[in-house]
């Protein structure tokens, strides 16, 4: 089976929970413990170079590190593609690169470029006939059927919701396997595009309810933040601690790297 069409068969069994990774240890251990698929973050990949996640990278750093994840792991990889960097006959050419690197989805987004993190204030987003034809380009692009491609809107911050609403269903129309309404930051509006947009399959990207909730709403798949959120402020805090005491409190359980090289040789 190809990536894409792994995925396809994990969804046609309920909701896939994928936490952000945006290495390849991190898509090892993530696969080690159990989970079914992994997320590469734009946000994490764009951090992973020491810049925000506000378009200061582009195709060849996002598609090398969706290369490297899905060369790492068996599971399937969805990817963040961005706006698919640039206008439609960019959107193919992002398709290609893409499934060359192993994916078994992707999302592209309709925000003009440079874009911002979906949690961020300030976004604008393109005409949604535009975003139409990127959508179609895409579709047309991928050599595998299985992939999913994956529309993704940010009009909710600047448009409102019935603008958000309405382009996801466009999108869907225009031949999105799914649609990704990022921004939803309360329990409340999660319900609420779960409920609005029923049968259309949903991504959802959030750490406000819980994988079993995403279930129950309907979500064919959801993304973690939290891991990657956690990752950032444990590791400040622990640089916190070396820098003020000189050292760093390890139980013994973590002073070894004997499991993370069982992970990565296989063991």
């Amino acid at each position: 089976m190809t990536p894409g069409a792994r995925l396809r068969d994990l969804m046609s069994r309920g909701t896939v929970v994928a936490p952000f990774v945006f290495d390849g240890v991190q898509a090892r251990l993530s696969e080690d413990v159990g989970f079914d698929a992994v997320y590469m973050t734009g946000f994490g990949t764009a951090a992973s170079h020491g810049l925000p996640d506000m378009g200061m990278i582009g195709l060849g750093e996002m598609s090398a590190n969706a290369a490297r994840i899905a060369s790492s792991v068996s599971v399937p990889v969805i990817a963040d593609a961005d706006t698919g960097y640039g206008n439609e006959a960019n959107v193919a050419r992002t398709i290609g690169v893409y499934e060359r690197a192993g994916v078994a989805a992707l999302h592209i987004e309709d925000q003009e470029w440079p874009k911002r993190c979906g949690f961020l204030e300030g976004k604008r987003v393109i005409p949604a006939e535009d975003m139409e034809l990127k959508v179609r380009a895409a579709v047309a692009a991928r050599t595998d059927p299985s992939l999913v491609i994956i529309a993704r809107t940010d009009a909710l911050q600047p448009n409102g919701w019935d603008d958000a609403m309405a382009r996801a269903r466009r999108y869907r129309a225009a031949g999105a396997d799914m649609v990704f309404v990022d921004g939803l930051k309360s329990r409340e509006v999660i319900i609420r595009a779960a409920s609005d947009l029923a049968g259309i399959p949903q991504l959802l990207n959030t750490w406000l309810v819980t994988p079993q909730e995403a279930r129950d709403l309907g979500f064919a798949v959801y993304i973690h933040l939290g891991v990657m959120l956690r990752h950032f402020a444990d590791f400040r805090a622990q640089l916190q601690e070396l820098k003020q005491t000189g050292a760093i409190a390890l139980a013994e359980s973590d002073a070894t790297v004997e499991p993370v090289t069982r992970v990565l040789s296989g063991g």
